[in-house]
């Protein structure tokens, strides 16, 4: 009776199994619940304050202040760099870290601590917001809004008393609001001599730490303790206006002023090899000091000429006579495409005699590297007449007002309250026409017109040319149009065209007194216009 009562049991218990998995797949394939609705699509703005919190936990400082502007770009920058940064960053601090170190074992009568691992992990921080100041000071201040939650591996092993210990910062959590300062700005790259760092409040420092393979920061109360102690060591160290000075570079040699002028004479060159495949080349020389960050100064063009004569002067201003050199390259103009190189060479200027008038004879070379056998080829010779003359001490500060904003004074006959504006037109790069190239600039300010000399089959003219306007009133809140036109070089069927054109606010030359600057031509591929403008009261 009993097994009967088993059989019959579990046969029961087989079916009843078989015959509800059946019908529990069946309603759930084929069972529509009738209570479900598509969920409610509403804009933002008509979200209650709970709502809008639970989407969005954390609003970023640019939705909230107005001033602090998005800075995703700089996010995908870090994201990309940091396997990169990761490494410099921390091979940086094991540098500043030593002589600390060094100086605390003594203290403490430690044997060693070294760095078993050192690494900012795989996360990098994110900016939600910047904030620019603008000062009257040469500086520039920024103020970001920095939040990094890191999976950093720090592992340091401490040496004392025949025993080893190992320190482990893991899960490393920091929220800050730095200021960051470069100044002063200087016209030398970067163009900034120091970096200074300080905090605008109390950072928020979270991380798990390991002594011997167990979480310290488990202990109660000591994770509160440890935080309280770190955010105030920091406040005194960097909280604001305590600062971390970073220095960057000498500002007294980022700032170097001029201390004499080298004059260049560009007489002739001879023998040179020509680069066309029709006819003769066409060179002209450039010439330019290292570590200026000036245009070169260029000569005219002699076309069809492998023997040309320049007889054509410059002045150059000289900053350190010591480490400066004369850079001289010849090359080959050219209506279409690339102007060809077709030698070059330097004059170290500490090899000069100062007010001696030295003429030189140089062959031309491909580069200046000593090894390369393509330099054992002819090119051709230079020959120039170069005179280094420092300035006197009573006569420094006139001489090196070419580096400066002093300008001269206006006349005698100026109208009180007003001034002379001048303009010069120094020189255009990589202009071109469809049909002819043959420059000229034309000047609009005030219902006045003026114009520079046109020079024929040139795509660099050079023009040194000065045009002045009297004014009763500074032109504060004027602009200056000023075009770049060719015209053909006989009658034909073309016309003139428009190479190009640029609009000067004129406050800038009011407020700096001086200002001269290559400006980019609108309407022009890779046109510039170099433009100085005075105002002279």
């Amino acid at each position: 009776m009993g097994f009967f009562s088993f059989l019959l049991g579990f046969w029961g218990f087989g079916v009843g199994i078989s015959f509800g998995l059946v019908i529990g797949y069946f309603l759930f394939i084929y069972y529509q619940p009738n209570d479900v609705k598509d969920p409610i699509i509403r804009p933002l703005v008509e979200q209650d304050s709970k709502s809008l919190e639970r989407m969005l936990p954390e609003i970023p400082l640019w939705v909230k202040n107005p001033d602090f502007d998005r800075v995703d770009w700089l996010n995908k920058f870090l994201e990309h760099m940091w396997p990169y940064l990761d490494k410099a960053i921390c091979k940086t601090a094991k540098q500043i870290a030593k002589p600390i170190i060094a100086e605390q074992i003594v203290k403490y009568k430690i044997e060693s601590v070294e760095f078993e691992s050192l690494t900012l992990g795989s996360l990098p921080p994110t900016f939600h917001g910047m904030k620019v100041y603008s000062t009257d000071e040469k500086e520039l201040i920024m103020e970001l809004s920095l939040k990094w939650a890191g999976n950093p591996n720090v592992v340091v092993a401490v040496k004392a008393f025949g025993l080893k210990a190992t320190v482990q910062v893991v899960d490393l959590q920091v929220f800050a609001l730095p200021r960051i300062t470069l100044k002063p700005l200087v016209p030398s790259f970067p163009c900034f001599a120091k970096i200074l760092v300080s905090l605008m409040e109390k950072p928020h420092v979270d991380f798990g730490l390991k002594l011997l393979g167990a979480d310290v920061m488990s202990i109660p109360g000591l994770y509160r303790l440890v935080q309280e102690i770190i955010k105030d060591q920091v406040a005194k160290m960097y909280l604001w206006p305590r600062t971390l000075e970073i220095p960057i570079m000498d500002p007294t040699k980022a700032m170097r002023r001029p201390v004499g002028i080298l004059h260049v004479k560009i007489i002739r060159a001879t023998k040179l090899k020509k680069k066309d495949l029709l006819g003769k080349s066409d060179p002209y020389v450039k010439l330019k000091l290292t570590e200026d960050k000036l245009p070169a100064k260029k000569t005219t063009v002699k076309h069809s000429n492998l023997n040309p004569e320049w007889n054509e002067e410059f002045n150059l201003v000289v900053k350190d006579p010591e480490s400066q050199a004369l850079e001289i390259a010849v090359y080959d103009w050219d209506q279409v495409g690339r102007h060809e190189k077709m030698g070059m060479n330097v004059i170290p200027l500490k090899d000069l005699t100062p007010d001696e008038p030295k003429i030189l004879t140089l062959d031309l070379l491909k580069n200046m590297d000593p090894n390369d056998s393509q330099n054992e080829k002819s090119r051709g010779q230079i020959v120039l007449e170069v005179t280094y003359k420092p300035f006197k001490e009573e006569n420094l500060a006139k001489e090196f007002s070419e580096d400066t904003n002093a300008v001269e004074k206006a006349p005698e006959n100026t109208p009180s309250g007003g001034g002379l504006l001048v303009v010069t037109v120094h020189e255009a790069q990589d202009v071109e026409g469809k049909h002819h190239t043959n420059p000229y600039v034309r000047i609009l300010f005030r219902g006045e017109e003026r114009k520079t000399k046109h020079i024929k089959k040139n795509r660099d003219p050079r023009w040194e040319e000065e045009f002045q306007f009297m004014l009763e009133e500074p032109p504060i809140n004027d602009r200056m149009h000023i075009e770049v036109i060719s015209r053909p070089s006989s009658i034909g069927i073309h016309s003139k065209e428009t190479l190009g054109y640029i609009d000067i606010n004129l406050a800038d030359a009011v407020n700096n007194k001086r200002i001269n600057e290559k400006y980019h031509l609108i309407d022009s591929k890779n046109g510039k216009l170099q433009i100085e403008l005075q105002w002279r009261t």
